[in-house]
């Protein structure tokens, strides 16, 4: 484990300034958060699909800032912390508007949102020992099974005369197996 800690150390980039453009993009993505809510939760026209675009936009920020700070070497410990939040409050938001309107059984919110807090906290005991845990390939796969299905639930009404079958609620469903699998392994990983 110590060699995995210092690989993990040794990509942060020690003269890499917090102000650099992945962090600026981490920042951006958390003050979509209001804009994505207020587009889901008014019922202005068209505020799904509004909504649904805020959400993508954020979702690709989550990707870019990621790919530029490994690119430009511009990997820093805020933006390390920062990044995580960021997704954590997009999800969080989604899922609660989505409970909020009947979109999302509240179960289903809570299992996704616990896995979320108890990794959060996982990762503060982990980085007052000096050890910062990155995103395993199956946290990604979480992520991104989380965003489709939130992206899908939102335009239900859009795809509903197409298809028979609740395609959001079992791509929730999937969003919830693989949360809690990437839990367990962060968990097993790390204890």
């Amino acid at each position: 484990m110590s060699n995995r800690k210092s690989r993990v150390q040794a990509s942060v980039g020690p003269s890499a300034s917090p102000f650099n453009l992945p962090n600026v993009l981490t920042v951006f993505r958390i003050f979509l958060v209001p804009v994505f809510m207020f587009f889901l939760l008014t019922r202005i026209q068209y505020g799904n699909y509004l909504a649904a675009g805020v959400f993508v936009m954020a979702a690709v920020t989550d990707s870019l800032d990621g790919y530029i700070a490994r690119r430009r070497k511009q990997v820093t410990k805020l933006g390390i912390i920062l990044d995580p939040l960021a997704d954590k409050l997009l999800i969080t938001s989604a899922l609660i508007s989505l409970v909020q309107l009947g979109q999302v059984a509240a179960w289903v919110a809570v299992v996704i949102l616990g896995r979320e807090f108890a990794v959060t906290g996982l990762r503060a005991v982990k980085a007052e020992e000096g050890v910062i845990i990155p995103a395993g390939s199956l946290g990604k796969l979480k992520t991104i099974a989380q965003i489709v299905a939130v992206i899908l639930v939102i335009l239900e009404d859009f795809y509903r005369s197409l298809l028979t079958w609740p395609i959001g609620d079992w791509a929730m469903y999937l969003a919830v197996v693989l949360t809690v699998a990437s839990g367990l392994q962060y968990f097993w990983r790390w204890k």
